[in-house]
């Protein structure tokens, strides 16, 4: 039997009004002085306010910052980095979406170590993180990157992304509160959820899956397939807020320790290259993914047919793992996001750049169970253009 390796952040809080929680958790610390990394829309509608004033009224110095934006570039990183080193700051809290939270943690950890961030990617960089940096809270505000449970912070670079890794940007307690989700808009709904979905998937079916990680993944699918249509339809309903939420920090638990594969490899490109949303780039791309590699993991897919709501009892394994395509292509469908490349404006003449791309993403390549070449990059990059599913044989699924 294979050893596992398992990972998970110290704390976390879930929870309907879970936020408030925060007040207590920050006492723990020494803290005179406390940063917040936030979306400027959340700062706009008054969310952060919720974050700030009980603070201040405990009688703690805040720091509002709101310096980022989605998909967010290396420079928006550097920028962080040095306001945080130039400040005397005890306590970092991530408050937002996915962009937010991982440049909270970055920022925590790197503002105590020398060298720009540049100097830390994974790809490229050639320094070590070897400090855990000031403490960090993590707050999400939308159900989809699992960010506040990981140790990875996402960078956008001129095409492509890389990523800055070490259990110390680990958050030291999480608060998931699906009340802060409400007012997210439906789109961003929608690719927030696609985005859990996959991870959910992804950590399913990759090579480094375990028993404690299927659990965590199936759970999560099922979470989500069964709200999330609900949750894009009508913002206000609380049982599909709450579902969505806990489906999408079981789905981080999950991808976390299992990893994502072939189709976030393939996403990062698509947010490089034409700074498309992470989660609408991962909802277009995961059925062609799914069905290239169907063949390698028929059976699992089988289990994830079934999580999402179908019933592979009376198929054969090969027909369920069909059928759990389909699904996914009429999920994808249901929520409004386009469904193939040209539904984004990507041009024919950019499949060969995002092959490029697409192939250096090795770190997650590695954990498909289809080992995915250039001429199989270059085929589901390919297949999402023209509308099409095709797998990893010459056999052709046309797209309904």
């Amino acid at each position: 039997m294979a050893i596992s390796k398992l990972v998970f952040t110290p704390l976390s809080y879930t929870g309907w009004g879970s936020l408030a929680q925060l007040l207590p958790e920050v006492k723990k610390y020494a803290a005179k002085r406390i940063l917040v990394v936030t979306d400027p829309v959340l700062n706009d509608i008054g969310i952060v306010d919720r974050v700030t004033i009980p603070l201040k009224e405990a009688g703690y110095s805040v720091d509002i910052y709101t310096d980022i934006q989605p998909e967010p570039p290396l420079a928006i990183g550097e920028r962080l980095v040095n306001y945080t080193k130039e400040n005397a700051f005890d306590l970092v809290i991530g408050l937002g979406g996915g962009s937010a939270l991982d440049l909270a943690k970055l920022t925590a950890v790197l503002s105590v170590h020398e060298g720009s961030v540049s100097e830390y990617l994974n790809l490229s960089g050639s320094r070590q993180i070897t400090d855990k940096g000031l403490p960090k809270i993590l707050i999400p505000t939308t159900a989809g990157t699992g960010s506040e449970v990981t140790n990875i912070s996402v960078l956008s670079l001129e095409s492509t992304k890389d990523v800055v890794t070490h259990d110390y940007l680990l958050a030291d307690a999480a608060i998931v509160d699906p009340e802060l989700t409400v007012s997210v808009p439906a789109k961003v709904t929608a690719a927030t959820g696609v985005d859990a979905l996959t991870h959910a998937i992804e950590a399913y079916i990759s090579i480094n899956a375990s028993p404690t990680t299927d659990g965590l993944a199936l759970q999560a699918i099922r979470l989500i397939s069964r709200s999330i249509r609900r949750a894009v339809s009508d913002g206000e309903d609380r049982e599909a807020r709450i579902d969505m939420s806990n489906g999408s920090y079981i789905a981080g638990l999950a991808f976390f320790n299992a990893g994502v594969a072939g189709v976030h490899a393939l996403a990062y490109p698509l947010g490089g290259q034409f700074h498309i949303a992470h989660g609408d780039s991962n909802a277009v791309l995961l059925p062609y993914v799914m069905g290239y590699i169907r063949k390698s993991c028929t059976k699992r897919m089988g289990d994830i047919l079934n999580a999402l709501g179908g019933n592979s009892q009376f198929l054969s394994e090969e027909e369920a793992s069909y059928e759990c395509v389909r699904m996914l292509e009429r999920l994808v469908q249901d929520v409004g996001i386009p469904s193939t490349l040209g539904g984004f404006d990507i041009p024919a003449n950019a499949l060969e750049y995002l092959t490029e791309d697409g192939l250096k993403q090795k770190r997650l390549l590695a954990r498909s169970p289809l080992p995915l070449h250039e001429d199989d990059i270059r085929a589901i990059y390919q297949s999402a253009f023209k509308g099409e599913i095709v797998e990893a044989s010459p056999t052709t699924i046309q797209h309904p």
